[in-house]
Order: C-alpha cells, then structure tokens, then sequence
C-alpha cells in the first residue's frame, strides 16, 4: 500500500501501488465489513474492466478509483442512480482542477471530451438476504495522460491529448470525492430529481439521433428524455417513447 491525498470527512482511502482492479479490491474490502466511505485508489490496473467485463487498459499516470457506499434500505433500481451521482462528480472534479473544457456526460456510464471518452463508471452492488442493498461499489477511471485504443463508435482520448491541464491523480481523486459526497447528500436529501436535471444539463445528445444496441435488437430514435427512475428515454419514429434501462448508446449528434 501506499500514500494518498487527504479526502473528505467521513471518506477513508487505501492507496495501492498496483491492484488488479479497484472494484474488485473494494468488493473485497465490502466482504470483510469495510465501512461506508471506504475508498480505493490503484496507481495502475493489471485487470482493469468496464460494462459487461470488457478489459481496460489501466497503466500509470491516470485515475483507477472505487468507493464502498452502504445506503439504507434501498432498491436495485434505485442504486443504479449512483452511476449519476458519480458521473456528475467526475465531471464536477474535472471541472474544478481546470481540465473540464468540452466535456459531456454520456448515458449511462462515460464522460466524453470533444466526443471521445475520457473516463468510464462500473457500478456493482451486493444485496442482503431481504432483497435490499447491502452495498454499492462505484468505480472511476479518468484518462489523464494515456489512453486504450477501443472498438467502440466513440473513440478513447485522454485529457493531455486533448490539449487539457492534466491534473494530477491524487488532486482529481480529492476533488472526485468532494463532489461525489455533494451529489450524494443532494440525492439523499431531494431525491433523484435535482441529480437528474443537472445530469441532463451536462449530457451529451438530448434532442440527436440515437442508437441503442441490446441483447438481440437494437433501438433506434431520438434521445428524448432521462426518466425519473435514470433510465434513457427514446423517441421511436412513431413518435412513441420506450425507457430503457441498460445498453450501449451511440449517438448522431447535431450541431
């Protein structure tokens, strides 16, 4: 283990040189009864991962982190709102340490700059024996100084090659947690709405043609709304509207 930054109350970090993956490490850290606001930080990744177990490169010099948050009695359904929260505190941070400039969130789960994604959320939760969450692990990367080559319709960058001032690691990890525990109290006291709004205040592509591959079928329409529960609003050409819940988005977007 090593040294990191200085967080937020109630936050406590466990720095490591190298892991396999944060997440996994927090999930860890979940099994043996690790507190609410534990937080992981990896100074690299040797099996770093996104949605649906796809492998990320994760060298040094970026940002791999995890936080272990233990909500009362809530939902699969409502978990999945973190994803929000912690993508509007990437975004928040990044804008706060000066690297924000052409910056977008993208449903559900990556933050683009200039159109190409610089960072990445995996959410993963465990639940207790009443069907209730017991805990919710909530997974960053930011591409700092290096990024993967991915086959996906965006491509990666990373803020250096974007022409951003590159924070480093543990000042982005400080002002990440700050906002993540701002976010976190607005969701807890207002709900999902005000988290809502500003998600879609800062997204990429309301009002643009929209592609959503699933599991057999894809969707295609315009991004027409985030629906209270987080789930991606498409309009279909008939002009009816289907929410849905999970899948990956590309997006046509307009001037």
């Amino acid at each position: 283990m090593g040294d990191g930054p200085a967080l937020s109350p109630g936050y406590r970090l466990l720095a490591f040189n190298e892991l396999d993956s944060t997440n996994d490490e927090a999930k860890r850290q979940a099994g043996d009864g690790a507190p609410d606001g534990t937080v992981i930080l990896a100074r690299a990744q040797s099996a770093g991962r996104g949605r649906r177990a796809r492998h990320w490169v994760s060298p040094s010099g970026n940002l791999y982190c995890s936080i272990l948050v233990r909500p009362a009695q809530i939902s699969s359904a409502v978990a999945a709102q973190y994803s929000f929260i912690a993508a509007l505190a990437t975004f928040d941070a990044l804008i706060e340490v000066g690297a924000g400039h052409g910056l977008a969130v993208k449903w559900p789960n990556d933050l683009l700059l200039n159109q190409r994604k610089v960072a990445g959320i995996l959410l993963e939760s465990s639940l207790t024996g009443e069907r209730a969450i017991d805990w919710i692990v909530a997974g960053v990367g930011v591409n700092l100084i290096s990024h993967p080559e991915i086959d996906a319709p965006l491509a990666a960058s990373d803020l250096a090659a974007e022409g951003c001032d590159v924070p480093a690691p543990d000042e982005l990890l400080a002002a990440l947690i700050a906002a993540f525990d701002r976010w976190q109290r607005c969701w807890a006291g207002q709900g999902f709405e005000p988290v809502r709004e500003a998600w879609l205040a800062r997204a990429m592509g309301q009002g643009n043609a929209v592609r959503v591959a699933l599991e057999g079928e894809a969707v295609e329409g315009r991004f027409a709304d985030l629906a209270p529960g987080g789930e991606l609003i498409v309009e279909l050409g008939d002009g009816t509207r289907r929410a849905i819940a999970a899948g990956d988005v590309s997006f046509t977007v307009g001037t």
